[in-house]
């Protein structure tokens, strides 16, 4: 009769809470432990970030170049010659992006001082704005009093002019890149190996490597097209030093979500100074429209893509890398981001349904049972509507699903 339970289905049912009860502990402290473990990885990075952050550079830059090496091994070029050529390639690039960035920071130290008088009629106006509104002059000279142009030089000299620094970077980047290349020369015979031990791990792998790829490919384009559209604007409005501010709009376009705050306020600034408020305000109206449109609005189309991460993702992964690997872990957030999601999501099935909440094409990267039943077309001769709930309960038997299957094709 209904209702009524036999000893057998208790037993079972006893059994079976016992069990429930039993997985969930070991799933928690499982959780537990591997964040643990990335909290202590995080603690070691950070500690090694001015070896660590250079290396993952020297990384992204050969797996940028990593196409030209294999285009010339596939038309007959030894491959120790097509390593060294590309190690060449990578050297250019590293001489071009140090040497503008110096070429910049010259630049604007060299120009900056002779703004002093303007800066300190700037501090005058607005200390007697300031006193119109009731603020006592007084307060206004002792907190500003040391404020000039002069004094922002010396601010920003340390932090800017640190040569040491910047010559370990350089120096840690050309090694990385030297026995990274040297390693080139045999990594698809070790990709190959890869893919018959670990199929899941080498899709996760090539993935991360044509991602870090499409990534800088994108923002390198639209760095390029920000910087001539803002050189062009600004030549119009008539403000100094346009080609520095050129070369830092296509820098910080590396620094996702606020590269287009800190490459509007030096521009601006130095308007103000030369051709006051009236400039300034046309400066931050014309990077607002083009470098907000094109950086905000139309690139995180393309590196969303690339990167395969929401927009929410990309920010959090600025300040969390930042924190890590200090200014270096700016331009590295998302490449970096891309890489942890690699090794803890993508490379196993078990973890990838954590894409629908992360991934900027969660249809795409989540596993086919999570799909809803629509996403996927009816066959011919199909399940009537009564019977999608049984087909949809049995994934693994679907061809997709099977062990092995797609990590090949996918590559």
């Amino acid at each position: 009769m209904m209702g009524e339970t036999t000893p057998e289905h208790d037993r079972a049912t006893r059994t079976t809470g016992r069990t429930a009860a039993g997985m969930v502990w070991p799933r928690i402290a499982l959780v537990a432990v591997t964040i643990t473990g990335i909290a202590l990885l995080m603690y070691f990075v950070q500690g090694a970030r001015e070896i660590v952050a250079p290396i993952f550079l020297g990384l992204n830059l050969m797996i940028v170049a990593y196409p030209l090496q294999r285009l010339m091994v596939a038309r007959g070029v030894p491959r120790y010659l097509a390593a060294a050529a590309t190690l060449v390639v990578v050297l250019v690039l590293i001489t071009v992006f140090f040497g503008a960035t110096g070429w910049a920071v010259g630049e604007l130290l060299r120009e900056l001082p002779e703004y002093n008088r303007e800066f300190n009629e700037l501090w005058v106006e607005i200390s007697a704005g300031l006193t119109q509104l009731g603020i006592s002059q007084t307060m206004i000279l002792d907190e500003f009093r040391a404020i000039g142009a002069g004094s922002i030089l010396s601010l920003l000299t340390p932090l800017i002019t640190n040569v040491t620094g910047v010559l370990a970077v350089l120096v840690t980047v050309v090694m990385a890149v030297f026995f990274l290349a040297m390693d080139s020369a045999g990594f698809g015979r070790r990709l190959d190996m890869l893919l018959r031990a670990r199929p899941s791990t080498h899709r996760a792998l090539t993935n991360f490597a044509h991602g870090v790829r499409r990534y800088w490919v994108v923002t390198t384009t639209f760095g390029l097209i920000v910087a001539a559209l803002d050189v062009f604007a600004l030549a119009i409005i008539d403000v100094p030093l346009i080609w520095v501010w050129g070369v830092l709009a296509f820098l910080t376009n590396y620094i996702p979500n606020i590269g287009f705050v800190i490459g509007l306020v030096p521009p601006a600034l130095l308007a103000l100074l030369d051709s006051g408020g009236g400039a300034a305000i046309a400066v931050v109206i014309t990077y607002s429209v083009l470098n907000f449109t094109v950086q905000s609005i139309i690139q995180p189309k393309f590196t969303g893509q690339s990167v395969g991460v929401t927009p929410m993702v990309s920010f959090l992964s600025l300040m969390f890398w930042y924190w890590v690997l200090g200014w270096l872990g700016a331009l590295l957030a998302l490449p970096a981001t891309l890489l942890l999601k690699a090794f803890l999501i993508d490379a196993d099935p078990t973890a990838r349904w954590m894409n629908a909440l992360i991934s900027s094409n969660p249809e795409g990267e989540v596993p086919a049972e999570m799909l809803p039943p629509a996403a996927s077309a009816p066959e011919p001769g199909g399940a009537t509507d009564g019977e999608d709930d049984d087909a949809g309960a049995a994934p693994s038997s679907s061809p997709a699903s099977a062990p092995g299957t797609g990590e090949r094709d996918a590559l």
